[in-house]
């Protein structure tokens, strides 16, 4: 299983949320080039980008801090947040990022994700963010009527191959991750499936590396010292 340890940008800074809220945010770092370097020195082969201000509205304010995170580390770089046109997924995929993930377009925009997945193949991730068995959209504030095994099955259909599964109510809660249900997706679904949210000790990255899921994204346990990175990458082996 493969570790992606996460950087959440806004204003240029790397910040995590409190179960996606936005008025509960800690800044955790001025320098997200630093920490991602960081990353790098411990062992990390790949990073999980998210621009939190661009999945509230769609925008890249933070384009320049990953631009140069991919330059400075050559790592494995995935971004998501706001990404809603062709020109925008363009734009990362010029800028040298690796995958870049639909949230919000792949619910509300079907013709889009076509689009991507027949320009861009395996580079296109969906982010698969619930909230109480539905789907979440606009940066985990609007919850769809979508059921979250009825749009994946219908992602994996149009041929999605990646998809980053975020429970919110588990997300910067540090209360461990939601098992069960990357269980169930693994059973139902052939994706290579990340796991995101409430990674809280060791024990957790041992436990979703036992169900062979394909990656987990390790956020705010590090950011607290709750895990060890370097330790997190070798039992996730």
């Amino acid at each position: 299983m493969k570790i992606f340890p996460a950087i959440d940008l806004y204003d240029k800074k790397a910040v995590r949320l409190f179960k996606g809220d936005y008025a509960q945010m800690t800044i955790y770092s001025e320098n997200p080039i630093e920490v991602a370097k960081t990353f790098k020195s411990l062992g990390a082969e790949q990073i999980h980008l998210v621009d939190l201000e661009g999945a509230k509205d769609g925008t890249t304010p933070n384009i320049d801090v990953i631009k140069n995170i991919k330059k400075e580390t050559g790592l494995f770089c995935e971004i998501g947040g706001g990404i809603r046109t062709i020109e925008t997924i363009e734009t990362y995929i010029n800028a040298g990022l690796d995958r870049v993930i639909l949230g919000t377009a792949a619910v509300e925009n079907e013709e889009l994700l076509k689009e991507a997945i027949k320009r861009f193949g395996d580079k296109i991730a969906v982010g698969v963010d619930l909230k109480d068995g539905y789907v979440a959209t606009k940066g985990w504030i609007e919850k769809s009527k979508l059921e979250a095994f009825d749009f994946c099955q219908k992602i994996q259909d149009m041929g999605v191959k990646t998809i980053i599964c975020t429970d919110i109510s588990k997300d910067g809660a540090m209360q461990g991750p939601n098992i069960e249900l990357y269980k169930k997706l693994s059973e139902k679904f052939s994706f290579d499936i990340m796991a995101s949210g409430g990674v809280s000790k060791i024990d957790d990255i041992k436990r979703l590396a036992s169900i062979n899921l394909y990656g987990a994204i390790v956020g705010k346990a590090y950011y607290v010292g709750a895990v060890d990175l370097k330790e997190a990458i070798e039992v996730s082996k």
